[in-house]
């Protein structure tokens, strides 16, 4: 049940092409199937980091059973794919990874829980 979510103050070109991207993206970078995964793009936004208004993104990253200790390897990719598809630098993108509990993640009339 992936959500990957990018707000940013940079309109993003071929929106529909980028959120099929992304989506394969992140089922490939966490091993999960396409069919769960959701992207969420917020562009043009009136946002400022370190005291400019250059283009940035603000991420979130979301899944059930998210590797904690692969965070790290994570952010890169996350930074990297970023970057390379909408032109906003490395250094201007935040991310936010979160791990959600099974049971607290509801789809379908139901949640995650086994």
């Amino acid at each position: 049940m992936p959500v990957f979510k990018l707000q940013s103050n940079k309109r993003i070109d071929n929106q529909k092409d980028w959120m099929k991207d992304a989506t394969t993206f992140i089922s490939e970078t966490l091993s999960k199937p396409e069919k769960f995964i959701m992207v969420h793009v917020e562009e043009n936004h009136n946002m400022m980091f370190a005291g400019s208004m250059e283009p940035m993104a603000y991420v979130e990253l979301k899944s059930i059973s998210l590797p904690e200790d692969k965070t790290r390897e994570f952010s890169a990719a996350v930074c990297d794919f970023v970057e390379k598809t909408t032109g906003i630098p490395k250094s201007r993108i935040y991310i936010e990874f979160a791990n959600a509990q099974r049971h607290m993640f509801g789809y379908n009339g139901a949640t995650f829980e086994r």
